[in-house]
């Protein structure tokens, strides 16, 4: 029997459980093989160039956008919304839902979001330059691209779904508010079935790279597939990825009914800000979020079997979250720790609900993939059940609590519990 929680003991028609993943990654364009990659210990990470920036690297998707979509669809849409509508539709069809009958005013599309529409104002601006910035050759696309509300919108129109869509600006902490923005609204009845995640379009915009790299924080290695190395001592910053992760959220009782396969039910979740800076994060606000989302699951510190760290391969950011974890998690002995984006890159928006991914099959299989690329631990960023470089075991894993933090100083944190 799974530990006891406090969700455990509400009703099932308010207990909220996964039903499906849809996912693309820079190392995989399903749950599985995204798996598979963890385990084995295979980067995503590969040259890249942009331009005017030029010569970088970064985490990029290789999905059939033209699986789900017209080259018509793609044309006139954006990157963001063909990751939205491809991970979305492979969440409605890994859910086993039956989409035909399913009363489509009662989806709700709850898509988190780092930022959006920098990439198409970039390309029009670029367009425009060779008409000598003639604005009548502004594309009559921009507004429907640009709105904060299109990637959520672009999969309403792809799959016809009529219930509430929209976007959460959550900066890097999107893909968790995604998906608590969800969990909200089916107990709330405001939808039966909730399609909610995170989706980022973020290498395509030339900005993102120079701005990271005027920060001295945009990683570097002679090889690619080495330079997202969060905890390790040489780490030199980001690798920018792009990605998108969106579950097929659903009541207890709905699932129960229709007989659905379960990959996991939402126990807990917090969010909270630190109000200190801009950019560097406060370690001392983290934890409180973390502690919020245990005393919300109703669970101890040591009852947390997997702890997903956000760290993205920053000098400062890495040692933050982990004094952060180190005040919670310090004296657990059962915790294991691991981090995703050594991986794949830090994929923004997307990225808190991908790692969730990269964790969630372990109450399957009982491993806990790796963090990668660590030749020598920061000291500063040594931690107890920190799992470097090689897939451990576990007897048991009951409970994944993700952890997901944006500039401006917004925190998330997901508690996933097996059933």
């Amino acid at each position: 029997m799974i530990a006891p929680n406090l969700a455990s003991k509400l009703p099932d028609d308010q207990r909220i459980v996964i039903t499906g993943v849809g996912l693309t990654s820079p190392n995989g364009n399903d749950w599985a093989t995204f798996r598979q990659a963890l385990l084995e210990k295979r980067s995503g990470v590969q040259p890249y160039e942009i331009r005017y920036f030029g010569e970088t690297l970064a985490g990029v998707c290789d999905f059939d956008a033209k699986k789900y979509q017209s080259k018509k669809d793609i044309r006139r849409g954006t990157r963001a919304g063909s990751v939205g509508v491809y991970t979305a539709q492979e969440a409605v069809a890994h859910s086993g839902l039956d989409w035909e009958n399913v009363d489509k005013d009662r989806v709700g599309i709850y898509v988190g979001v780092t930022e959006h529409g920098n990439v198409e104002t970039e390309n029009e601006i670029h367009v425009i330059k060779g008409f000598d910035y003639d604005t009548s050759c502004w594309s009559h696309h921009h507004n429907p691209r640009t709105v904060a509300n299109n990637p959520a919108g672009e999969i309403a129109l792809n799959m016809q779904i009529t219930g509430p869509h929209y976007t959460i600006g959550a900066a890097c902490a999107a893909g968790n508010a995604g998906i608590i923005q969800g969990a909200q609204m089916l107990r709330l009845n405001e939808c039966d079935v909730a399609i909610a995640g995170g989706t980022s379009e973020s290498i395509h915009t030339f900005g993102i790279f120079a701005s990271f790299n005027s920060q001295n924080a945009l990683a570097t290695h002679a090889d690619p597939t080495l330079a997202s190395r969060p905890f390790d001592q040489k780490r030199n910053g980001i690798v920018v990825a792009e990605g998108g992760c969106l579950y097929t959220l659903e009541r207890l009782s709905d699932a129960k009914a229709r007989g659905a396969e379960i990959h996991g039910e939402l126990v807990g979740y917090a969010m909270n800000t630190d109000a200190t800076d801009f950019v560097l994060p406060n370690p001392e606000r983290q934890a409180q979020c973390v502690q919020k989302a245990l005393k919300r699951a109703g669970l101890e510190a040591d009852q947390i079997d997997i702890v997903s760290t956000h760290a993205t391969g920053t000098s400062s950011g890495d040692i933050q979250e982990c004094a952060a974890l180190r005040s919670v998690f310090g004296k657990c002995e059962n915790v294991r720790i691991n981090n995703t984006k050594s991986y794949i890159g830090h994929a923004m928006g997307a990225a808190g609900s991908l790692e969730l991914a990269g964790n969630l099959m372990a109450f399957r299989d009982q491993v806990v993939h790796p963090t990668i690329n660590v030749d020598e631990l920061d000291p500063e960023c040594d931690l107890p059940g920190l799992v470097l470089n090689e897939p451990q075991e576990k007897p048991r894993v009951d409970y994944i609590l993700n952890n997901s933090f944006g500039m401006l100083g917004i925190n998330s944190v997901v508690i996933v519990g097996r059933v």
